[in-house]
């Protein structure tokens, strides 16, 4: 029997998130497109990751879309900070208002990509026994998306539950009187934890890294706030672009070291109470750059912490002292430190002592045997590039995309790879990624990506690929900008170092989104600079 024919689009769009939605918006008013999503419905972060407490730490009017006033006008935000379920309805509002749904294929995971040099064309397979032959493939894949679960033995042989955080169920979990057990101590966990605590009968905390967290300041979304975005949105979403994070807030104009230490600590005081995220990594000028003003808020969170932890050992394990502020991501909370103070909270040092092995009725350290009827592991994400790596990718004379990034990581702007002609990525590994705003800074790079392929269109042109010069001076640009600042100082996702074996340097571009925004623009107006067109 002969094979069916492949089905025949000009682009394959992976991933039906915030970019991925936005892209088959934009590129299918000029050309044919198809999405293929995984999950059996359209959010990607905001479908997945439905963990108790799951919420954005970017102010919600900010954490949207700007490419339509209507919608703008339109939505109305509950929180100030949204949680996961208002994030899932408005990715289902946007898809339902702008009919993206005829052109998305749910519960179709991508198996292979395959270029055929001869035709410049991508051969797209999923694990459905689709095949589509396409001129552009746009990986709108996230940067967390790929789940990372350690091989702890015996995990077969543990008799209760076990759930992974961006795989939580979505049916309610009944908790009472069970025993909980939660591995990790990063931004989910720290999100997860005190909910979990008011639900179970024992929550015991397995921590190995100590994170520096603030209080959130969520509340219920402001009236006046909101009538303010909505009547100034255009002048405000170019304001974001031009910002470092793609999202106001108030920068500092001076030095740590301009103000007295009591001055240093009335600063810190109002960060702390702002109610704004991430405002004490902004609380000085040179907070990410120079060691010793950024110690200067280190000690004043560890101060927080020891104030509000009422046992001192426990507060002790829960101050970090081995990284500075920022050089991970920082964490915002909603009653973390305060859950410590429950009789049925316990934290677990598994540095000191790591987890051996699942036994039957629990987990075993080298110190410990602890009896749990469920354990969620807030293990994280083989960030940025975990997602294209498990895709079997193959390029440009046989060339493999894992193999190609055994390494670490390569790319040109972020968007492409040298050797992978026509496929393009969102958030790919040296960008600004997650240190921008992710829905406007995808917007924009979506946008970008369909500038490229229509000058590709309209220049006669079948093909584009970054050359490795290109690609060789992109990564020097990025390792020059994180030199300057703390986050070398730190192992964690940013750098692949939270999965055994992962190689690579510093995987997001640190200069801030207005330079790279810059940077791109004028590689292109440059007469396609570091990129190759035939």
């Amino acid at each position: 029997m002969m094979a069916s024919e492949p089905e025949i689009y000009d682009v394959v769009i992976i991933g039906a998130g915030f970019s991925g939605l936005y892209a088959i918006h934009k590129l299918r008013k000029t050309h044919s497109v198809v999405c293929l999503e995984a999950g059996d419905g359209v959010g990607g972060t905001w479908y997945w990751n439905r963990y108790p407490g799951a919420r954005v730490d970017i102010k919600s009017v900010e954490y949207s879309y700007g490419f339509d006033e209507d919608l703008q006008q339109e939505w109305k935000w509950p929180e100030i900070f949204s949680a996961q379920p208002d994030l899932e309805r408005y990715a289902n509002h946007v898809a339902d208002r702008f009919d993206l749904r005829k052109d998305i294929r749910l519960s179709t995971e991508v198996s292979s990509l395959t270029f055929d040099e001869a035709a410049n064309r991508w051969h797209v397979r999923s694990a459905n026994g689709d095949h589509i032959v396409c001129k552009y493939v746009v990986a709108a894949t996230g940067a967390l998306s790929a789940p990372n679960t350690p091989d702890w033995p015996g995990r077969e042989n543990f008799r209760g539950e076990i759930y992974h955080t961006s795989r939580w169920p979505d049916r309610p979990l009944d908790l009472t009187g069970k025993r909980v057990g939660i591995i990790g101590t990063g931004s989910t966990a720290i999100q997860a934890a005190p909910i979990l605590a008011e639900q179970c009968k024992h929550l015991t905390v397995f921590q190995r890294t100590p994170a520096y967290s603030m209080p959130s300041g969520n509340r219920p979304m402001d009236a006046a706030l909101e009538r303010d975005w909505k009547d100034n949105y255009p002048d405000r979403r170019a304001r974001m672009l031009d910002t470092y994070g793609v999202s106001i807030i108030d920068y500092p104009t001076r030095s740590a070291h301009d103000y007295t230490p009591a001055e240093q600590r009335e600063i810190l005081e109002a960060g702390w109470a702002s109610k704004s995220a991430f405002q004490l990594m902004v609380a000085f000028t040179d907070v990410m750059t120079d060691r010793a003003a950024n110690e200067v808020v280190c000690e004043f969170v560890r101060g927080k912490i020891r104030e509000i932890v009422k046992d001192p050992d426990t507060a002790e394990k829960l101050c970090p002292k081995d990284y500075p502020i920022g050089a991970k991501r920082l964490c915002i909370d909603n009653g973390y430190y305060e859950m410590f103070n429950r009789d049925n909270v316990s934290l677990v040092d598994v540095k000191k002592a790591p987890i051996l092995e699942f036994t039957h009725s629990g987990l075993k350290t080298s110190e410990a045997a602890y009896d749990l009827d469920v354990i969620v592991t807030a293990t994280g994400f083989d960030a940025v590039t975990g997602a294209l790596t498990r895709i079997d990718i193959t390029g440009v004379d046989g060339l493999k995309l894992s193999e190609k990034w055994r390494d670490g990581p390569t790319s040109y702007l972020g968007f492409m790879v040298a050797g992978f002609p026509n496929l393009f990525m969102v958030h790919g590994p040296l960008t600004p990624a997650a240190l921008a705003q992710m829905i406007t800074a995808g917007e924009w790079q979506v946008d970008f990506i369909a500038g490229v392929i229509d000058s590709l269109e309209t220049g006669g042109f079948s093909r584009i690929d970054a050359t490795l010069e290109a690609e060789r001076s992109w990564a020097a640009e990025v390792d020059a900008a994180a030199s300057h600042t703390v986050y070398r100082l730190a192992d964690s996702w940013y750098n692949g170092k939270n999965i055994d074996g992962k190689k690579g340097g510093f995987m997001i571009y640190v200069g801030g989104f207005p330079r790279y925004r810059e940077l791109c623009q004028s590689a292109v107006q440059n007469e396609f600079s570091g990129f190759l067109r035939s």
